[in-house]
């Protein structure tokens, strides 16, 4: 094993060859695990780092954390061996000119930027098939020394996404976010009518793998205490009904992973065209011919996120409208009833 004292001698050691544990410094004060592990472990597919993660292989101070848990300086990384096949696409790929994404830039200054995230473009890369919006903005400014996500959406997801352009605007955001000072709010449609003018759900959450190695959430059972899980708030705002679907307005409270669409498909809502949660005979139909346009994804858009810059101290609303796929369904309903499947 490799001393805890030679680890800034090993940086060109990395993936390791040994097990190695390093002590979080002040320049990863506040970062996720799962992100510091990826800086490190070059080349190594993410869906290997997570496997890492959650077969206990990657220690925290002698304990399992999951992929979320925030570092603090002290604190002491066990790094498992890790070996890459020489064929790995990561270890030898780059993106080509022609496949560079031109994103919507929503705002940016020297410490901050925020694009409009395409639904379908996932904000990590995966196993060397595709490049993520991290990647991809790295490519496209090989001159910046620090860029890093702030907070993540879903593959399918699109709208607002904050990328920090220094370690402290990093570890003040997502400070700002573990205190709930962070407002995040998506338009959603689901299926059903949905009746209360808003209502607020709070429920425990837990994760776990399928057969498959998916992951996936589900609502935690038992009530109070029994429940286990983590404590996930959404407040859920009506803004359009339709004979069988509804849109609506989400403020996440928390941001626990894939919070919005299972608290709506607990309660008999699930989203229109989501793929792990979602009604799958419906979700074929809102694809298919018969609607003009169709439906193609999950409907779910990130559309305003409010929080204070980190310099400045001002407040900052950014907004991203909804997306063109996402809108053009919505008018396409108001001329053609869809009948929502069971």
């Amino acid at each position: 094993m490799v001393s805890i004292s030679r680890i800034k001698d090993l940086g060109k050691e990395f993936p390791p060859r040994a097990v190695i544990k390093e002590v979080v410094g002040e320049d990863s004060n506040g970062q996720r695990i799962d992100n510091f592990l990826m800086k490190r472990l070059k080349g190594v597919p993410k869906s290997h780092i997570y496997q890492l993660l959650r077969s206990g292989q990657v220690r925290l101070n002698s304990k399992r954390v999951d992929a979320a848990h925030s570092l603090k300086p002290g604190d002491i990384v066990r790094i498992p061996p890790v070996r890459i096949g020489q064929d790995n696409p990561l270890s030898r790929k780059r993106i080509a000119k022609s496949a560079l994404v031109s994103f919507e830039v929503l705002y940016e200054d020297e410490t901050l930027m925020v694009i409009n995230k395409p639904a379908g473009l996932a904000v990590h890369g995966g196993s060397g098939v595709s490049f993520g919006v991290i990647e991809q903005l790295r490519a496209q400014h090989p001159d910046w020394k620090f860029l890093e996500l702030i907070h993540r959406l879903d593959r399918e997801t699109s709208g607002v996404l904050l990328l920090a352009k220094s370690r402290a605007t990093l570890v003040e955001l997502h400070r700002q976010i573990r205190a709930g000072q962070v407002e995040k709010r998506y338009l959603t449609l689901v299926r059903g009518r949905w009746h209360n003018a808003r209502q607020s759900v709070r429920l425990s959450l837990n994760k776990y793998v399928t057969a498959a190695g998916e992951r996936r959430v589900a609502v935690a059972m038992g009530a109070g205490d029994e429940a286990g899980g983590m404590i996930s708030h959404t407040v859920f705002s009506l803004k359009k009904s339709w004979q069988d679907f509804s849109l609506l307005e989400a403020e996440l409270k928390t941001g626990r992973t894939h919070q919005i669409r299972v608290h709506l498909a607990h309660l008999g809502f699930p989203i229109a065209g989501d793929d792990k949660y979602g009604d799958f005979t419906l979700n074929k139909k809102l694809a298919s011919s018969a609607t003009k346009p169709g439906l193609e994804r999950m409907f779910l858009h990130a559309f305003l996120v409010e929080v204070t810059h980190p310099v400045t101290g001002k407040s900052l609303r950014l907004e991203a409208p909804l997306a063109k796929d996402l809108q053009e369904f919505l008018n396409g309903l108001d001329g053609v009833t869809v009948a929502a499947g069971r």
